[in-house]
């Protein structure tokens, strides 16, 4: 029940996502004076609908996306009339093209020809395409905000995480940089000398510890050397001495690649404790929310920028034996897989239990909303940043024209990028397809 319940949560996120998103356009088309016929949340066959005024509003019923039907998307040919379909190519594309002009103007009743969005200047036109987009990014922006300034993130303290049974004395390999405990290892200096999980570090040699990097460059630079420690331990500060080991070990590059040369690693030595940082829940001020959210918009858009070169690892885990990065793309079949997992897992109450969960979910839902805003801005129609494309082009050679003392050159013709928009809709359809069927057979799991 828990895993169906984290289902629909996700569904229902992404349902009205989606309808927000449409939202997005749909008023500021109306307020431009544009002509809305249609308001729909999905595509496919009509579940539910209702006229209200002269747009009709309804529910389709595949959720995968939705749309804001406006009159005029694309602009006439000089001489086009309603209802006539003039062809002058008999190559399959122009005729698509020529159809899809004739099916445009035959949306315009009389009286509404100047209620058609090409018309529009095209400042108004950015604002009506970027709308949905925009407005995805402000439930992302909210969501974040909330969870980091109400809830906290996790984030590294200078508190005891876990604590490593022994001090490794293999040498480190590029094979195996990390060596990991051996039997007739000595103890760990950590456990030796009387640390415990969760252990809070309050100084070191008597001088104040507020970050974990300041506990790593004390035993980094005393190896071999006793540390007098003081740590918070319940409601008790006790006195601790450790002794750090001397290892040699692996140095590692700005991106956490082992450094080499000449095929071999690079070591120094460095004091050793077998100690690891444990994390707190950090409330966030909510003046550093913006910078949060930026930064999370430019890492979905490093991934979103992946996923062409992403979606072969899929096809290989979905047809052969490879496995599912848990790093690449998923659809939103995927996402309300993780959504249930999510709700189904065991997460013990001191550990957030129910409240972390809720948090999950609602960040699943914010990375979604932060999705569909970058994925809607890549400037290749039918997407909106293909219109936007289109207005910004448009408003650029009226300006130049003016500037230049040359005749108006009228509107840009959205039209001719059509055949584009024919090829991105078949590889978006072909790409969600196989991201179902791969999170269907083979799907990305949270815990195992």
């Amino acid at each position: 029940m828990l895993f169906i319940l984290g289902v629909l949560v996700i569904v229902v996120g992404v349902a009205l996502s989606i309808a927000l998103h449409e939202i997005g356009h749909l008023l500021p088309a109306k307020k431009f004076g544009v002509k809305v016929t249609q308001y729909m949340v999905g595509f496919g066959p009509t579940v539910w609908s209702r006229k209200r005024g002269e747009t009709e509003y309804g529910i389709k019923a595949i959720p995968l996306g939705g749309y804001v039907r406006m009159i005029g998307m694309l602009p006439p040919r000089p001489g086009d009339k309603p209802g006539e379909l003039r062809t002058l190519s008999t190559g399959r594309f122009s005729q698509m093209v020529d159809q899809a002009r004739a099916d445009a103007l035959e949306e315009v009743a009389p009286g509404d020809e100047d209620r058609v969005f090409y018309k529009l200047h095209p400042a108004k036109k950015i604002i009506i395409m970027l709308g949905g987009p925009m407005v995805n990014l402000v439930i992302a922006a909210v969501l974040l905000t909330g969870v980091i300034t109400l809830y906290g993130l996790p984030q590294v303290v200078p508190k005891v995480g876990l604590l490593s049974a022994c001090v490794p004395t293999a040498a480190p390999t590029l094979a195996l940089p990390q060596p990991t405990c051996a039997p007739g290892d000595p103890q760990a200096p950590s456990v030796a000398g009387g640390l415990q999980q969760n252990d809070r570090i309050l100084s070191v040699d008597s001088a104040p510890i507020t970050t974990w990097d300041q506990v790593t460059a004390a035993i980094r630079d005393h190896a071999g050397q006793s540390l007098q420690m003081v740590v918070q331990r319940g409601d008790q500060q006790v006195p601790i001495t450790v002794t750090p080991a001397s290892l040699e070990r692996a140095t590692y590059d700005a991106e956490g690649n082992p450094v080499t040369k000449d095929g071999q690693l690079v070591l120094a030595k460095t004091g050793f404790l077998g100690v690891t940082p444990g994390q707190d829940l950090v409330k966030t001020p909510i003046w550093d929310a913006p910078q949060f959210v930026w930064k999370q918009a430019v890492q979905t858009a490093s991934i979103i920028v992946k996923i062409p070169q992403k979606m072969a690892g899929v096809v290989q885990a979905a047809f052969g034996s490879g496995e599912r990065d848990p790093n690449g793309p998923i659809s939103v079949v995927g996402v309300g897989r993780i959504g249930g997992e999510v709700a189904a897992a065991d997460i013990p109450a001191d550990e957030g239990g129910n409240w972390l969960k809720l948090i999950q979910l609602v960040l699943l839902v914010a990375s979604l909303n932060l999705a569909l805003f970058v994925f809607n801005l890549v400037p290749l129609l039918p997407l909106d940043g293909g219109h936007v494309a289109g207005a910004i082009w448009e408003w650029v050679k009226r300006t130049v024209a003016r500037l230049r003392d040359r005749p108006d050159p009228g509107y840009v013709d959205v039209a001719k990028g059509l055949p584009i928009a024919y090829g991105m809709s078949l590889v978006l359809i072909t790409m969600s397809v196989l991201l179902i069927y791969a999170d269907i057979v083979k799907p990305i799991r949270l815990f195992g």
